[in-house]
């Protein structure tokens, strides 16, 4: 598609601006322009407008061309990815619960594989959905685009906007701030998709006050509109408050190097622009919604117009440079002064509700002009930079509305004479003092403070160290934001610093940034139970963050930046990056070592960086969902114990390195538990073993194994460098206690009979069996619960295993697995999604998996270091080995198995199926209550000739084989004979079908032959032949109770 048409209109307004553009697009559509993209007034007000079109469409469908089925409006001007533009359409079309399922579900996917935000697309089947709902409507979407880039709604879902459709789209790029820009000349060069541009002739410097103002409360309703706690709120109030943000960035853009941008949200309460109840939510739901991003140029275009300043209600007035000072009723005055004359300014205007001034910084501070804050009665805010007076005098300490003070840079000029003995009535209702550079002892005296009992905020930069905060120990128990910042002296210790805090119940952030002296944290702040944010930037002597000054569990934000305190700060949040150091400027040593936030249930945003002899981080019971160390921990090369315990909502921890990098980080100990309730006591680097890395994580989602595979992938080439012990699962009960429990439950007491009828399940004739009874059998054994070096276990209540297995948790079985458990699953097969050879694996235990049907695909592991097969309670289980199929790589499998046991798989027909003439490793069979087991080892369809031609598999170390409750089982091999030469007992019980046993070679003289105990009736049933005999065994031992009498009366069903 080319380029765009563009129509140029002449709008002043929202109303007729939207008047015209319906005409243009009522015109279009019956054309091939269907798709129309609207610039605003330099983009300002585009969004109003769309808005406007959104509500007035629904009212014209008897107007020619703007009959439509539905109106969908899309509000993405917060972007955050094309599967949020997505969900907003499906939001929007009020799709069922299911089709938002498929979202959130995508959504957590991808935050388990570690999928950056930004690069989530849109998904195919919801696609599918939103394309038959709209499918033979007439339909016009209104679209607020906030990212960089044109969009194609095609691969969403949307009907695409052909010559032939009765659709149309109308949108505009529009992020979550108000924008001016001379943007738009390039945008309509750079549409694709777009058929028609329409911008405004009237360019946005060309506005009234009143036109500007009128636009301004139409993007205000935006605002309004996106936020509940707003919905009662005076848009006018709103209005007034983009208005007072919009006249701090002309105040602070270019022309001073002091912001104080950061607090706009504490001007708005302190300038009573915000009155009513709840005035912090709302401040702080508008500090985050009001932003003004404009041209600089564009900016002082408009602003430097006194007449349009003056005109705006309320009217505000920023002099700078050359600017002559001209009198009238301004609420907001900024003025940026290179001498004491400020510009012809006298005194304040009554009417001033804020007032900054800064002079140009100088080694000799300017004095404030005489009298200028005579006539300040409702003065709330107040800034001054640079400036001299009277400490112990200042000027404006009879301003009684006075609730923001901010000093930067100021002096004291003792030579200005004061009034002596006046009350400094400006501290009564002070709510935020901030002083930079400020070393004004007065006002921070302890009688000072008790006057300003009201104060919410105190920031000091500059001047003060960390142990001021000794000072304010029973006084400002409301104090809400701490700021003891970049001290540029230091203080003698304090005997009470410890209990600095015991009465900052109501503290929610502290910022003690560059306090490089400071070395342990005040145990009281443990009690400081509101606390949100803790900032420790640049705090090079603290030694360790950990118990006994253990945070308090409200904290949300953490940071510590060894590279320094950031530049600037904002209100409610983590200094940003841009602000942050790039680098560290001194060669200081940055103590700390140990870092814990255990306990912090709401932590969610963590910054650590530069921290080079950081040796332990504790997360544990934290709400952390993704740990990266690509953003969030950086530049820890010491760091040896990470601790994650507890951590339910972790989802992905992100390793520095590319996910096929093999190097490795210094991390000694990893514990991870992410299930809800945990009270179990952290593991310990075990020092009998010399491993670079041990793991230890206990997880309820089988998804993060994909986070936990990178971590140890780099140890793949390296396996003995490595040990881990991995659960999936949810259960509060550790699985040993399982295992215990289960084993015990099922230990057959041969002097008991009872726990053997116990053993054996009901089933057909079960209540015949316990009448008659049983010969005792040998107890089954128990699994090895000793666990191997590389250990994952898998059982009820785990996540999303199925799909895991096929991925990350399948690699970390196949490469570096050494024992394997499962049990307690409803997964239908454990291999069938799994690639690989298994060649570490020497321990294997299956139980209780009651859906499971072949547990591996024979074509495709390769059991090289197999040694131990434990299998119970597979309901569902036909097989343990499946067959191999005419393509399989014939390799000689599970070489080394020594021991298989197998109890209680009812549908078990075979076990494994053999194509090779020999099993080496074989020392035990043991084999109880499979009722539809007919043969053990069966022929595979693809076995060697030269089992054909010998018809025989040998069984080299084959010694002890028993074999309970198989009333189906004909032979141990199907159609070859097993030949076991060092057999030494054999017990059978219960295996009425039996015909054959193992052939053995006839022994010596004085050589004892291979024990048998068996029924009488299945022994005289056996089949022989010439080299295999009955007497090359000892005379069979039968059991004395299979012939007990009959109960009288038939029992049978």
């Amino acid at each position: 598609m080319g380029r765009p048409d563009k129509w140029q209109l002449d709008g002043k307004d929202v109303d007729s601006s939207r008047e015209r553009i319906l005409g243009i697009v009522s015109f279009e559509r019956e054309g091939n322009e269907k798709v129309f993209y609207i610039d605003g007034w330099n983009g300002f007000g585009a969004s109003a407008v769309l808005r406007s079109v959104a509500e007035v469409i629904p009212s014209r469908r008897t107007t020619p061309g703007l009959y439509f089925d539905r109106v969908i409006f899309i509000d993405c001007s917060k972007w955050k990815n094309r599967r949020a533009v997505q969900r907003a359409i499906a939001e929007e079309l009020k799709l069922d619960s299911s089709v938002m399922s498929r979202l959130d579900e995508q959504d957590e996917k991808d935050d388990f594989y570690e999928v950056d935000e930004s690069l989530r697309y849109e998904i195919d089947s919801v696609g599918k959905v939103i394309d038959q709902t709209l499918s033979g409507t007439k339909f016009i979407i209104i679209f607020l685009n906030g990212s960089d880039a044109e969009i194609d709604l095609g691969s969403f879902g949307i009907p695409p906007f052909t010559k032939f459709c009765e659709n149309a789209m109308i949108w505009a790029f529009k992020r979550r701030c108000l924008t001016m820009d001379h943007f738009h000349r390039k945008v309509a060069d750079e549409l694709r998709y777009t058929h028609s541009f329409i911008y405004f002739s009237l360019q946005i410097e060309e506005l009234t006050s009143s036109q500007f103002e009128a636009i301004l409360h139409e993007e205000v309703a935006d605002i309004v509109a996106r936020k509940p706690c707003m919905l009662d709120i005076d848009p006018t109030i709103v209005a007034n408050c983009c208005l007072y943000e919009l006249f701090l960035l002309y105040n602070f853009h270019i022309a001073t190097k002091f912001d104080w941008v950061p607090h706009a949200s504490n001007y708005w309460i302190c300038d009573a622009i915000i009155k009513e109840d709840k005035t912090r939510d709302i401040s702080n739901a508008l500090h985050r919604e009001i932003k003004w991003k404009c041209d600089a140029s564009l900016l002082d275009g408009i602003l430097k117009q006194k007449m349009f300043m003056k005109h705006l209600n309320p009217p505000f007035l920023v002099i700078k440079d050359d600017d002559v000072y001209e009198e009238g009723p301004y609420r907001w005055i900024s003025v940026t002064s290179r001498n004491t004359e400020v510009h012809g300014m006298q005194t304040i205007p009554e009417t001033s509700s804020s007032f900054f001034l800064a002079f140009e910084r100088s080694n000799h501070p300017q004095t404030l002009p005489h009298g200028l804050f005579e006539q300040s009665s409702k003065l709330g805010v107040l800034i001054l930079c640079c400036c001299a007076f009277n400490f112990t005098s200042p000027p404006f300490m009879k301003c009684g509305s006075l609730r923001f003070l901010g000093m930067d840079h100021c002096s004291d000029d003792k030579t200005i004479e004061g009034e002596d003995h006046t009350e400094w009535s400006c501290l009564y209702s002070l709510l935020v003092l901030d002083l930079r550079y400020t070393n004004w002892n007065e006002i921070l005296s302890e009688e000072k403070l008790e006057l300003m009992s009201n104060m919410r905020e105190l920031n000091i930069e500059g001047t003060r160290c960390w142990q001021y905060a000794t000072v304010l120990q029973g006084r400002q128990s409301n104090l809400q934001r701490l700021r003891i910042i970049k001290p540029t002296c230091q203080s003698e210790a304090s005997k009470d610093v410890d209990n600095s805090f015991m009465d900052k119940t109501c503290m929610e952030i502290l910022d003690l940034s560059g306090n490089s002296d400071m070395e342990i944290l005040p145990i009281s702040l443990s009690k400081a139970s509101s606390l949100e944010m803790l900032v420790l930037d640049g705090c090079d002597g603290l030694e360790n963050v950990a118990a006994p000054s253990r945070l308090p569990p409200s904290l949300k934000s953490f940071s510590f930046d060894g590279y320094g305190p950031a530049s600037q700060w904002k209100q409610n949040e983590l200094p940003q990056k841009q602000f942050r150091p790039s680098r560290r400027t001194d060669n200081k040593d940055i103590r700390i070592s140990q870092i814990s936030l255990e306990g912090c249930a709401q932590l969610e945003n963590l910054f650590l960086r530069g921290l080079p002899n950081l040796v332990e981080l504790d997360l544990s019971g934290t709400a952390i969902k993704i740990l990266d160390f690509k953003t969030m921990v950086l530049e820890v090369p010491r760091l040896k114990r990470l601790f994650l315990i507890g951590c339910k909502h972790l989802r992905a921890i992100i390793s520095p390195h590319k996910s096929d990098s093999k190097s490795k980080s210094d991390l000694e100990l990893i514990c991870i538990d992410t299930r809800a309730t945990t009270v179990f006591s952290r593991p310990s680097l075990d020092k009998n073993k010399s491993f670079r890395l041990q793991m230890h994580a206990v997880v309820v989602d089988a998804r993060i194994t994909h986070s936990l595979w990178k971590l140890l992938y780099p140890y793949v080439d390296a396996r003995t460098d490595v040990s881990f012990n991995i659960h999936i699962t949810s259960s509060p009960v550790y699985d040993a206690a399982v295992i215990s429990e289960a084993i015990n439950k099922d230990k057959i007491d041969t002097s008991d009979q009872e726990s053997l009828q116990q053993l054996i399940p009901a089933g057909r004739y079960g209540d015949v069996r316990s009448m008659v009874g049983d010969a005792p059998m040998q107890a089954f054994p128990r699994p090895l619960t000793i666990k191997l070096d590389q250990h994952v276990e898998i059982d009820e209540g785990s996540c999303c295993v199925d799909s895991a297995l096929g991925e990350s948790l399948g690699s970390l079985v196949v490469y570096f697995g050494e024992s394997l458990h499962l049990h307690d699953l409803s997964i239908r097969a454990f291999t069938s999604r799994i690639c690989g050879l298994f060649s570490h694996l020497r321990r294997c235990c299956v139980e209780r998996c009651s859906k499971l049907d072949t547990i591996f695909r024979w074509h495709i592991e390769r059991f090289d270091k197999l040694e131990s097969f434990w299998a119970s309670d597979l309901l569902m289980a036909r097989s343990i080995w499946g067959k191999c199929p005419p393509s399989a790589y014939f390799v000689q499998r599970c070489k080394n198995l020594q021991h298989l046991h197998l109890r209680s798989c009812p549908r078990l027909q075979f076990v494994l199926p053999v194509s090779f003439s020999s099993f080496p490793g074989l020392e035990t069979l043991h084999i109880i209550h499979c009722g539809d087991l007919r043969h053990i080892f069966i022929l595979d369809e693809y076995y060697l000739e030269e089992i054909t031609n010998n018809g025989v598999v040998l069984f080299p170390k084959l010694t002890t084989i028993y074999l309970h409750d198989l009333p189906k089982l004909q032979k141990i091999c199907e159609s070859f004979n097993m030949v076991a030469p060092t057999l030494e007992s054999i017990k059978i019980r219960g295996c009425w079908s039996l015909r054959r046993l193992p052939s053995v070679a006839a022994r010596g003289v004085g050589e004892k032959k291979p024990t048998v105990e068996i029924e009488k009736d299945v022994w005289d049933a056996l089949e022989w032949d010439a080299g295999h005999s009955p007497d090359h065994f000892e005379v069979p031992v039968h059991s004395r109770y299979y012939r007990k009498k009959m109960p009288r009366g038939s029992v049978l069903r």
